[in-house]
């Protein structure tokens, strides 16, 4: 831990301390995350890890082992808990109120702390033998067919609503394959042996970089990651995914993929203490050595972007932002 965090963690100490006496502060944070053993839960247990000995004296961390993606955004909202990992989509999402997901109410309680931890890649495949069946070789050709059978996560998943912006960017809707019985959503543990089978011919996913359902998947079936088409990633670049070229990572990958990134960033409620907010901020941004030890997906934090708008999709945390402004990456005006 370098000396610059333990001397702002001995003034946060004096700020927060409570009466003449010094006595300990009950300051207690809860970071958002995912279930136990998924990377967001391990990434936020090694972050605490790093925080918690530069904390004012009785200050607690706690990481919750729930949420994800979507949820998240809402639970920072509502200071269920102060600080969360997110997509940087959802979290933009969240805060225009996205109609399909969060119902046109915006969460506008919400403020970043540091984006663009790590690619999170949605991708579009189609099995072999779908292709050699119809010659249905691109998305464009596929979603002409009308037997086409799609497969994805179910609701609360980030990748339906992608997946449905697709759908209407080709003037399609994702209600017309639910009511034709040709959407099939399940837990990802059961995508493989459905495509196995036979039982659907186009799967949507995210696709982190070694993610292990994806790697078992293009493994064991014979899969093609295709790119999506320009119509496709214009519309959803006009709904915060970034469009990206996924690098040629799984089987069935012929070379970079044409897709958008989900991203991965670090948010907060408003109200969270500037003090904090900037303590947080500067634990991750300058121990990015610990955190990789911890789970390898650090390995594609670059720091030095965490604070870029288009890889935090809201605006920051006033005491993030001053972290940035003094590393000199955001320029303060004259």
């Amino acid at each position: 831990m370098n000396r610059r965090i333990l001397m702002l963690a001995g003034a946060l100490s004096a700020a927060l301390a409570i009466g003449p006496a010094q006595a300990q502060t009950t300051l207690d944070l809860k970071i958002g995350a995912m279930p136990l053993n998924t990377w967001w839960y391990v990434a936020g247990g090694a972050i605490a890890n790093l925080v918690q000995p530069t904390l004012p004296s009785g200050a607690k961390i706690e990481v919750l082992a729930r949420g994800g993606g979507i949820a998240n955004p809402v639970v920072a909202n509502e200071n269920k808990a102060q600080i969360a990992f997110t997509n940087v989509a959802t979290a933009a999402w969240a805060w225009m109120g996205e109609e399909e997901i969060y119902k046109g109410k915006k969460h506008q309680d919400i403020r970043s702390l540091v984006g663009g931890i790590n690619p999170i890649w949605v991708v579009a495949m189609l099995r072999e033998d779908y292709i050699k069946k119809t010659g249905n070789d691109t998305l464009e050709k596929a979603l002409a067919d009308k037997s086409l059978r799609i497969i994805m996560k179910p609701a609360g998943s980030s990748v339906p609503p992608v997946a449905r912006m697709v759908l209407q960017s080709h003037g399609q809707s994702i209600d017309t394959y639910k009511q034709d019985g040709r959407l099939i959503q399940v837990d990802a543990a059961q995508t493989t042996s459905m495509l196995r089978d036979g039982r659907a011919d186009l799967y949507f996913e995210s696709a982190p970089r070694g993610h292990p359902a994806v790697t078992e998947l293009t493994l064991t079936v014979d899969m093609r990651f295709i790119d999506y088409p320009q119509k496709a990633l214009d519309t959803l670049a006009r709904n915060g995914l970034k469009v990206v070229s996924m690098p040629a990572l799984y089987k069935g990958q012929n070379g970079p993929t044409k897709t958008v990134d989900l991203g991965t960033s670090i948010l907060a409620n408003k109200n969270l203490p500037d003090d904090i907010a900037y303590l947080v901020t500067k634990t991750v941004v300058e121990n990015k050595a610990d955190l990789v030890k911890a789970h390898q997906a650090f390995n594609d934090f670059t720091p030095e972007d965490a604070w870029k708008p288009e890889n935090n999709g809201i605006p920051l945390h006033p005491g993030a932002e001053r972290y940035y402004k003094e590393r000199g990456w955001i320029k303060t005006t004259q």
